[in-house]
């Protein structure tokens, strides 16, 4: 307030108005919006179902040459596939348990051990599965013999798809938590099921070989 010597009168400014309803709402803008979860996952989701049927065509159509992969010290290809199999089979229970470590689900708090764990023993376990994948596609095909040749085919297939969307998954933030621990566990069943339809019917069909 200021007053002025001219009659004795007083001027008072006026107060600036007090903002509206409308002009808070425009200051603030619009809430942010939250992408659905349908929406996150349907890139990932689609590649990865790509990436399995493109693996299921290549082997249906190609040639089987029946030999790509050897190792030296082994009796033949099919028995580096087994073990390689298995080591894969291994690193994978690995990494399930350092997991189950990680949230808690083994007792106590998450180790410090458990995240390095779990990362390395997956990376491990898709590296031991790759030479696998190239010898089952290059060398003998999408099979159907019978039941456990064409569950082990469209396993193989549907594991590869299923990595592919675990990894287009990882990066993505606001998930809802029940994502990644079931994408991650449908990966490990299967790989799993790789396992038991190969390795498995292999050594207690032919007994253990190297």
């Amino acid at each position: 307030m200021s007053q002025h010597r001219n009659g004795g009168a007083r001027t008072v400014p006026r107060r600036a108005p007090e903002p509206t309803v409308e002009v808070l709402r425009d200051f603030d803008g619009p809430p942010p919006s939250v992408p659905r979860q349908g929406t996150s996952l349907l890139v990932p989701l689609v590649v990865g179902a790509a990436v399995a049927v493109a693996l299921g065509v290549y082997g249906r159509t190609h040639t089987p040459t029946g030999i790509a992969v050897n190792v030296a010290g082994f009796s033949s290809p099919l028995t580096v596939k087994v073990w390689l199999g298995t080591g894969a089979a291994f690193f994978a229970v690995i990494q399930l348990l350092s997991a189950l470590a990680m949230w808690g689900r083994l007792g106590g708090l998450s180790p410090s051990w458990a995240g390095p764990a779990h990362r390395w023993s997956g990376r491990i376990a898709f590296l031991l599965t790759v030479p696998v994948a190239v010898h089952c596609l290059y060398a003998l095909g999408f099979a159907d013999y019978d039941t456990r040749t064409l569950l082990h085919s469209l396993l193989g297939c549907f594991f590869f798809g299923t990595f592919a969307t675990k990894m287009l998954t990882l990066p993505k933030r606001g998930l809802a938590g029940w994502v990644l621990p079931t994408v991650g566990g449908v990966v490990f069943v299967a790989l799993i099921g790789v396992f038991l339809t190969s390795s498995v019917w292999y050594f207690t069909t032919f007994g253990v070989q190297f």
